[in-house]
């Protein structure tokens, strides 16, 4: 039997009605036989059996890069895909992503054409990012979609990788449990040379953060976490000695937008948490980097600066949605 061409790894934390609309457009897709894995970070086997889907199911949460990594790990397929449980990809999704890999040898990744559901805005059209180590969504909430080309990295949320730049970097770092893991080995496949490169026409739909909360306390620390952990392996020493003057200059912008009532500073204090424990957060995610320093040191395999700067947006942006 064919190894088949595609291993599509779906993390989740149960059978929610998101997951349900996925998986039936994952069915739905143009490039027939595709490994489609469900893996259920529940512990407590929430994922119904479904003709056509393999399901591994986790004793506990172990995070969404390693559910991803146990998918991909679990066949041979040249192609290893990802998406959100809460994502739900039009049918040329897949085609459209292994034709642009197919036609670019040089590229190992590819991103995908993400919208917020129900909106006609862009989530993510590839990924971006700030002199402080914090990545966004390129074109987040934009109309029109950039044309197909080179981006930095994909977004987790929807992207294909070659089984090359699996095998080579090791997949998602299961360390960061959640958020930044898609920057972090994006980096990692660029500093071996593989690129990104963008595909419009590999249109999906998100429910952004419908799982773990578009502004919940766990994302506030793992995103600050993470992203000190990525910039102390991925950061040539000529940015990383200036991240935390422009950390400090991103949290002069989200003290103003709370103060305005905008940005991601203002959604966390609107979701009913006092605005003190983000200082809390940034307190405890640095304790976190001093504890892990030594090893992230040994790590360390620093991108060129000239990729950074071609890719770098103003740290203002990073705060404010």
């Amino acid at each position: 039997m064919l190894e088949p061409l595609v291993t599509v790894a779906v993390p989740t934390l149960g059978g929610s009605a998101p997951l349900e609309e996925c998986l039936d457009a994952l069915e739905r897709q143009t490039l027939a036989g595709a490994d489609v894995v469900v893996i259920d970070n529940s512990g407590a086997q929430r994922v119904a059996l479904r003709a056509g889907i393999r399901i591994i199911r986790n004793d506990r949460n172990v995070g969404y890069g390693a559910a991803a990594n146990q998918a991909w790990l679990s066949s041979n397929s040249p192609y290893c895909a990802v998406i959100n449980d809460d994502a739900m990809a039009a049918p040329g999704w897949l085609a459209a992503l292994v034709a642009a890999l197919e036609a670019h040898p040089r590229a190992g990744m590819a991103a995908s054409q993400v919208r917020l559901a129900d909106t006609g805005l862009l989530d993510s059209a590839g990924m971006v990012i700030a002199r402080d180590g914090s990545s966004k969504q390129r074109a987040h909430r934009e109309v029109e979609s950039p044309a197909a080309g080179e981006v930095l990295i994909p977004s987790g949320s929807a992207a294909m990788f070659r089984r090359e730049v699996i095998d080579q970097t090791g997949g998602f770092d299961p360390d960061f449990f959640l958020y930044c893991e898609d920057t972090d080995l994006g980096l990692r496949a660029q500093q071996l040379g593989w690129r990104c490169i963008y595909v419009p026409e590999a249109a999906v739909e998100h429910r952004y953060s419908a799982t773990a909360g578009a502004a919940s306390p766990l994302k506030a620390y793992l995103v600050e976490r993470n992203r000190l952990r990525l910039v102390v392996r991925n950061f040539p020493y000529s940015w990383l000695w200036r991240v935390p003057f422009y950390s400090a200059a991103r949290y002069w912008h989200h003290f103003q937008g709370m103060r305005r009532g905008e940005g991601k500073a203002a959604a966390f204090a609107a979701s009913g948490q006092p605005a003190w424990k983000l200082a809390w957060y940034v307190v405890k995610a640095h304790l976190a980097l001093l504890a892990e320093l030594r090893r992230l040191l040994r790590e360390r395999s620093p991108v060129p600066a000239a990729l950074l700067e071609r890719w770098s947006i103003p740290v203002k942006e990073v705060a404010a949605h």
